[in-house]
């Protein structure tokens, strides 16, 4: 299934979400307090240029995911990403979450997504929805726009094509995700952070599950919460690990999707048309 026998795929992505992050999650509460939103400035001002001098020294490549607003904010980071050889991937316009759009909005922000990003030089063939929250349109969509995978859903540890169009989907996980062990709020001050030597229990357990498997370990990192000092040691050590194993392929998004597309890759799921089932129309 991967390149030289290897066991299972690593794929290292970063979404570089910035202050829209706290715009959007909050619904709105966050506009105007430039406090709160200082924690998404942090990503671009300190986290994304430590992590791309820590890919370097590795010689890994990830995958950004970053929203069209983003990229107009912080359009040098942006460049510094893709001048890194790093892969470039939509992440919507905003950070709203397409839950709450109607089909077209959903496309409009897409689109203009897109165009911001292809501006720089860059191939933009994956998506990432915000917050991961696709709706019953958003593979059409993708279908519509040409896109050739998402990284969203969590029905297997192996890639698979959604059936009745040509996306692949390649999976990640809440327990390889950085946000759910460190992303700490004001607003419920109920979410505990956690430590290194604990997210590096649980990231390298579900690692050797998922190679046990065959699949693809996909971490999904936040620049504003991987890029804490502490945690650019943890991510340092951690990445020193895996580039170790001999048994593990280690690439970014486009790549996997490429690959599995040469070698006439066939497992797929139908699983969106049963979300489409089960979703109950109120009257």
């Amino acid at each position: 299934m991967w390149p030289d026998n290897a066991k299972v795929a690593v794929g290292l992505t970063i979404d570089f979400d910035a202050e829209e992050l706290w715009l959007h999650e909050s619904g709105g509460v966050n506009v105007g307090k430039p406090g709160v939103l200082s924690q998404g400035t942090y990503g671009g001002r300190v986290a994304v240029p430590e992590l791309l001098k820590m890919l370097d020294r590795h010689g890994v490549q990830a995958t950004f995911f970053v929203p069209g607003r983003v990229a107009e904010h912080w359009p040098d980071r942006v460049r510094d990403i893709v001048a890194a050889g790093h892969e470039l991937a939509n992440h919507g316009y905003t950070h709203a979450s397409p839950t709450k759009m109607t089909r077209e909005q959903e496309k409009r922000e897409l689109v203009r997504g897109h165009e911001v990003l292809s501006g720089f030089g860059a191939e933009i063939t994956g998506y990432r929805a915000p917050s991961l929250e696709l709706t019953v349109h958003t593979l059409d969509l993708l279908e519509e726009l040409g896109y050739r995978y998402s990284s969203n859903m969590m029905a297997d540890v192996r890639p698979y094509w959604h059936e009745g169009t040509s996306v692949l989907e390649i999976p990640t996980s809440w327990p390889t995700n950085d946000s759910v062990h460190w992303w700490f709020d004001t607003e419920s001050w109920n979410k505990k952070i956690s430590t290194s030597e604990e997210v590096r229990s649980i990231w390298s357990e579900e690692y050797y599950g998922i190679r046990d498997l065959g699949g693809a370990c996909v971490y999904t990192t936040h620049p504003q919460i991987i890029g804490r000092p502490m945690r650019l040691r943890f991510l340092d050590s951690y990445l020193e690990f895996l580039t170790s194993q001999d048994d593990a392929w280690f690439a970014p998004l486009n790549a996997m999707t490429d690959h599995l597309a040469k070698t006439g890759y066939s497992v797929s799921s139908d699983h969106v048309q049963r979300a489409r089932e089960l979703t109950i129309v109120e009257a």
